[in-house]
């Protein structure tokens, strides 16, 4: 009998690189090897116990029914609130926001519902992994825009003016950046907004890691230096990252209300409304006490420093002193070419595989985030973690010949 066709569309798309190395690490796990996990971006901080408790009470008051798809009208309310306070006054309508089930998700419906074939897609490299993939998914073509190292991994304005033909659709920022870490100064938003103001398309920041700088980084959204590109202006955020509840899956866009109703249709013929109780502990996320955050982001700060210095006393490793998220983007061009054994690390891709082997550490290869000869490496994970992992990095480089 004849095997029945799979859709086209998958042809173009690939497997997350960053979910692979987490299976590999997690398969040596469950084998009994000791792996120390920097690959997957997740806090390793409990939801902070107020959120729990709201959570528990929400469920036994028969929170466990459909909500509206587009999400809670309290949360809706919720989210309204915290970006106003987060972001200078500038405030949504409720009618303006709609919930998702993660930040992922909400990228997935906006790809949906404002790609076409034909239409471009600016990304700076490096980038998210899904972001180009849903892109093409959608069937439109991600455009690829340099922002290496020497761009200290930013967009500069004249990258994006080159980028931007009579196709292009929508721009996505990520500030913080996963993978780099790197975080746009209101200056360097505003020299890109003036850019983008010049031609008509969708800006989309993904904000997801906006309450993780450090040093002082004076953190602003988009919308507050470029208040006049509202109309055109999607914020994607969610609570996954600052209150420690990846796995709530809750994430949410703020942006135009013709937008938002195009997405709640989209929403109510795919996964209709995110889990009711998740929603209810988003709720107590966001108006309850937010010393958890500051604690939080305390301790990726001091972490950040520990890693970073380690990283940069190890023969052929360097990195750049991140503004935000919890990544270090550590450039290993000075591994490539060595050998272990008989075996020549020749990209990344066998950097990363060798440190897993060799150093029991889990890594992302930086090709997956469109630049070769790097890796990422998370520092949600303790100092204890962090200090042993730099040590097996530097015990497995020192066997390179």
């Amino acid at each position: 009998m004849k095997e029945i066709e799979l859709a086209s569309r998958l042809s173009v798309v690939r497997p997350s690189a960053t979910v692979a190395v987490a299976q590999r690490a997690r398969e040596l796990k469950a084998s009994g090897v000791d792996v120390l996990s920097f690959s997957v971006g997740e806090p390793d901080f409990d939801t902070p116990a107020h959120i729990l408790d709201a959570a528990a009470a929400a469920m036994r008051a028969g929170a466990t029914r459909y909500t509206a798809a587009r999400g809670l009208p309290e949360l809706r309310e919720a989210i309204c609130e915290a970006s106003a306070r987060r972001r200078s006054g500038h405030r949504h309508d409720p009618s303006e926001v709609v919930v998702s089930v993660g930040a992922k998700h909400v990228l997935f419906n906006l790809a949906l519902a404002l790609y076409e074939p034909g239409d471009e897609v600016i990304i700076p490299s490096p980038y998210w992994v899904s972001y180009p993939e849903q892109v093409r998914l959608a069937g439109a073509e991600p455009v690829i825009a340099a922002a290496g190292v020497e761009e200290d991994f930013k967009l500069r304005p004249e990258t994006l003016r080159a980028a931007i033909t009579g196709r292009t659709k929508a721009l996505i920022l990520c500030s913080p950046s996963n993978p780099t870490g790197a975080a746009y100064s209101p200056a360097e938003l505003r020299a890109l907004a003036d850019v983008a103001a010049e031609h008509d398309f969708w800006i989309i920041v993904d904000e997801i890691y906006a309450e993780l700088v450090y040093g002082g980084f004076e953190q602003r959204s988009m919308l507050e230096v470029a208040p006049e590109l509202r109309d055109r202006i999607l914020i994607v955020d969610g609570v996954s990252k600052t209150y420690a509840m990846t796995g709530w899956r809750i994430g949410w866009v703020l942006g135009p209300a013709r937008v938002m109703k195009a997405l709640d249709t989209i929403q109510s013929q795919s996964t209709t409304n995110p889990a009711t109780v998740a929603q209810h502990a988003a709720i107590a996320a966001l108006r309850g006490p937010q010393d958890c955050v500051e604690e939080m982001r305390a301790a990726f700060e001091a972490r950040r420093s520990i890693l970073v210095q380690g990283l940069e006393a190890i023969d052929g490793v360097s990195a750049r002193m991140p503004e935000g998220a919890f990544y270090a983007f550590a450039s290993v061009q000075g591994l490539v070419g060595r050998s272990a054994g008989s075996t020549v690390l020749e990209d990344d891709l066998a950097v990363a595989g060798y440190l897993l082997e060799e150093a029991r550490t889990a890594v992302v290869p930086g090709s997956a985030f469109g630049a070769p000869g790097f890796v990422r490496i998370s520092y949600a994970a303790s100092e204890a973690q962090i200090r042993e992992g730099l040590a097996r990095i530097a015990a497995a480089v020192a066997k390179l010949g």
